[in-house]
């Protein structure tokens, strides 16, 4: 009998070892797929940390570039934007010392391009000023006439006095036209 209560504990501590082995390995894979879970989450919350922060980079460089962006707009005309085109072109004159007047406004139909007959009057200066003017002007502008003559005045019949005025009569395209 001695015997066999020598057994009893043996097999109870055999029982108890093999019972906490498995549970150990039972925590051991539950604390290795939390692990890998915690990896995994880890590694999405810092992709999003990145977008987010790639995010506010570019809402920053979009910020600092609107400046930018609606000076660039302002070299390129619009149908939509005609009228002001032609009011910056008839303001241009009086600033110089000219007289403007838009003859006529043509869009091309082949390509893209605006054509606008244009007369201005004045002194010689204000003329040459004129066109330095729509030359350095932010669109971009082609000249395809340009006809610059000093005024007469008929005081006497037979007899042309010339005046001190000069008219210049232009056509010139707008290249930076999107119809």
């Amino acid at each position: 009998m001695k015997n066999n209560l020598q057994k009893i504990p043996l097999l109870l501590s055999a029982t108890l070892f093999i019972f906490f082995c498995f549970a150990f390995f039972l925590l051991y894979q539950k604390i290795n797929n939390n692990n890998k879970k915690t990896e995994q989450e880890n590694l999405t919350w810092q992709t999003e940390a990145r977008r987010r922060d790639d995010i506010k980079f570019l809402n920053h460089s979009l910020q600092k570039i609107t400046e930018n962006k609606v000076l660039f707009e302002t070299h390129f005309a619009e149908s939509s934007d005609i009228v002001p085109f032609l009011n910056m072109i008839e303001k241009l004159g009086p600033k110089v010392g000219a007289k403007t007047e838009v003859n006529s406004v043509d869009i091309l139909t082949n390509k893209t391009g605006l054509v606008v007959g244009l007369k201005a009057s004045g002194s010689f200066e204000a003329i040459y000023k004129f066109i330095m003017l729509l030359e350095n002007s932010p669109y971009e502008l082609d000249f395809l006439l340009m006809d610059v003559h000093k005024l007469t005045i008929e005081v006497v019949p037979g007899k042309n006095i010339k005046s001190s005025d000069w008219e210049a009569v232009f056509k010139i395209q707008l290249l930076s036209f999107i119809p």
